[in-house]
């Protein structure tokens, strides 16, 4: 060892060890916390620790070339001098604070999303404010802090009592063995950077196993790298016009006509009225809530009783038992039920630049009249959402901490103020304040006699999970189910208020989740953890009914206006639900990488290797089987995907095309 470790490079031999020591341990922590989901054959398993080996190789290559560099350029007079241990201590010390708050890092993460560092917790590093909170609302972060100091000190007492650094300053080594042991390093580097991507870590169809191959640190810079994919340069592809084609043949009915049919470009006239289907303009009153996953209703066969105000809207309402989001964060949420769109590889268009002046339900509403809100219990700064919302058309009612939106959005902010809360956490103010805000603003715009559009983003049903104690049964602070049961009592109370104001009865309130509260699962897209509640209540002369056609995010607001009678202009993808015909019937699913496209039974998943792959989706058990691939059905699932990244890219989402 000490061949391939010259003296000089003692320190590095440790830091080495430390390293692919702390990455098996966690990588043997997370296959015991998923072990009955993990692939557990002897082939497989010994596969998924060797690709895990070769990661952690490419990602110590990368952390150790500073240090090597040092190490080798420095002249031998200089070995122990004052600069040299400065540096050397320093070093040390900062790479082993690093792994071990990386790794401890990474337990928490796959805590919340079962999987290794993705563009997640790159965006996590731009909102820090919101993230230190909520980890330190989530976590005894003290305790934590604590315990990765004592054991940076104990790593650094162990190598100092070992010998390492007296073995560094009192070297004798010379340039040419030192250059000589760096070269490997070098080239590893240089191998790893141009030849190695983190896809190749994914060689199982199981999501957990190849989750467990990679290595956290790795997998967090190739999602900094990566966190915009041109869907043209990596997803199979169809002739533009040929893409375009099929996607309008799709859109095609008695009601819409396309404003120019030979453009590559979706935008048309959808005729809902006639002389007995009289148009009508109620309020509306849009609930997002946060991580409302189907199975949390007793709907759907939850059995704690921790939605019975939904359970009871359910009843009452349009409600749709076969919706799916289209992703697996808010604001793929929020671009899917704004934009009408089917998702886009990479990072949201709600974060994307040229995101304002886009064709969303905002116009709509614009064209019949309204004034149209965003509100927000947290600082709208996160996630890019008042910029998104202000640059489209949206007023923003939030709760700033100072940041100003653009100046170029010609769009008023109204703050909820101190005395208007009476609890917060990391996110935001509690469900009831914002519902509180949500009334006060209702209760102005009736006085002065124009409809509004209010799209409320709620936050309360997120991890710390806390809230107004004594609102529940449930402890503030304990777990999921509290939250949720919270957010289904803070519906009730709003709803319960509001029914008293004269302007409720002209208001209809659609609900629907932004995203499911967990969407990893043993599959690449598990299917079932896509599904999500939606409703539509309070619609004038409109019968209760609940309807299984099998739909998508994007398809509830294009529900709405049919149901309301509205002719309007329209640049969104999405259909009326209840006037699809079986073979129309489809939805969306996917998550920054994979694309996937359901239709009944059938799930047709692009990813950006290029690759189409088919499944069978039992939905009995989740679980998906491979089959061979239907040539319609695959360009069909392309077109969508196509479009929509071609849309975006080349302004076709913009308010109107000539």
């Amino acid at each position: 060892m000490s061949k391939i470790f010259p003296t000089r490079f003692a320190l590095l031999k440790a830091f080495l060890g430390l390293f692919l020591i702390l990455s098996f341990v966690v990588r043997l922590s997370f296959l015991i916390w998923n072990f009955s989901e993990v692939d557990k054959g002897v082939f497989v398993l010994v596969n998924t620790f060797l690709i895990g080996f070769l990661f952690d190789l490419a990602t110590i290559s990368y952390l150790l070339i500073p240090y090597l560099i040092y190490l080798v350029i420095v002249p031998k007079r200089l070995y122990g001098t004052l600069v040299d241990r400065i540096v050397t201590y320093l070093g040390f010390t900062l790479g082993v604070l690093i792994l071990f708050f990386s790794f401890f890092g990474e337990l928490t993460f796959w805590d919340e999303f079962q999987r290794r560092y993705n563009f997640i917790a790159v965006d996590y590093l731009i909102y820090t404010y919101e993230v230190v909170k909520n980890i330190n609302e989530s976590y005894p972060l003290p305790v934590l802090i604590s315990g990765i100091v004592v054991l940076v000190l104990t790593s650094f007492f162990i190598v100092h009592k070992r010998g390492y650094f007296c073995k560094t300053f009192s070297s004798n080594t010379p340039f040419k063995p030192k250059l000589i042991v760096a070269m490997p390093w070098l080239v590893l580097v240089a191998l790893s950077a141009f030849f190695v991507s983190n896809t190749q870590a994914e060689f199982s169809k199981n999501r957990f196993n190849n989750e467990l191959a990679k290595a956290g640190i790795y997998s967090f810079f190739s999602a900094f790298r990566n966190n915009e994919l041109v869907y043209t340069e990596f997803y199979k592809t169809l002739p533009t016009e040929e893409a375009f084609q099929i996607l309008k043949s799709s859109l095609s009915n008695s009601k819409t006509t396309f404003v120019n049919p030979n453009k590559a470009a979706i935008y048309r006239t959808v005729v809902n009225a006639d002389s007995v289907l009289k148009p009508f303009k109620p309020n509306v009153i849009f609930i997002c809530i946060e991580s409302l996953s189907g199975d949390f209703l007793k709907e759907f066969g939850n059995e704690n009783n921790i939605t019975p105000t939904l359970d009871s809207l359910a009843n009452q309402s349009i409600f749709f038992t076969n919706l799916y989001a289209t992703g697996t964060r808010t604001v793929r949420g929020m671009e899917a039920i704004t934009l009408s769109i089917p998702p886009t590889p990479g990072r949201s268009i709600v974060k994307r630049k040229n995101n304002q002046g886009l064709f969303t339900i905002g116009e709509v509403f614009k064209q019949q009249g309204y004034e149209r809100n965003f509100f927000y219990g947290g600082d709208g700064y996160f996630d890019n959402m008042n910029t998104f919302f202000g640059g489209n058309g949206f007023n923003i009612i939030d709760r700033g901490r100072g940041f100003l939106l653009d100046k170029s959005i010609a769009t008023t902010r109204t703050n909820i103020e101190d005395n208007e809360v009476t609890f917060e956490n990391a996110w935001g103010v509690c469900d009831t304040d914002i519902y509180n805000k949500v009334i006060k603003e209702a209760d102005k715009a009736y006085n002065t006699g124009v409809p509004f559009f209010d799209f409320v983003m709620t936050t309360s049903n997120h991890k710390p999970y806390t809230y107004p104690e004594g609102s529940i049964d449930i402890p503030s602070g304990t777990g999921r189910d509290g939250a949720v049961k919270y957010t289904d009592f803070a519906i009730k109370e709003f709803i319960k208020e509001a029914q008293q104001k004269p302007w409720f009865k002209n208001t209809v309130v659609v609900i629907m989740s932004d995203h499911c509260a967990s969407s990893a699962g043993r599959w690449d897209l598990d299917v079932k953890n896509y599904h999500i509640p939606a409703l539509i209540f309070n619609l004038l002369d409109q019968k209760a009914e609940k309807v299984s056609t099998l739909a998508s995010q994007i398809d509830v607001f294009p529900t709405l206006f049919a149901a309301l009678h509205w002719d309007y202009t329209s640049n969104l993808f999405g259909e009326d639900i209840l006037s699809m015909k079986p073979d129309q019937e489809r939805a969306f699913i996917g998550n920054y990488r994979k694309l996937g496209y359901l239709k009944g039974t059938d799930l047709l998943i692009l990813d950006e290797q290029a690759h189409a792959d088919y499944y069978s989706w039992d939905p009995l058990d989740n679980s998906l089987k491979a089959k061979s691939s239907i040539a319609q059905f695959q360009k069909e699932s392309i077109a969508f995907y196509q479009v929509a990244n071609d849309l975006y890219s080349n302004g076709g989402l913009k308010l109107k095309l000539e």
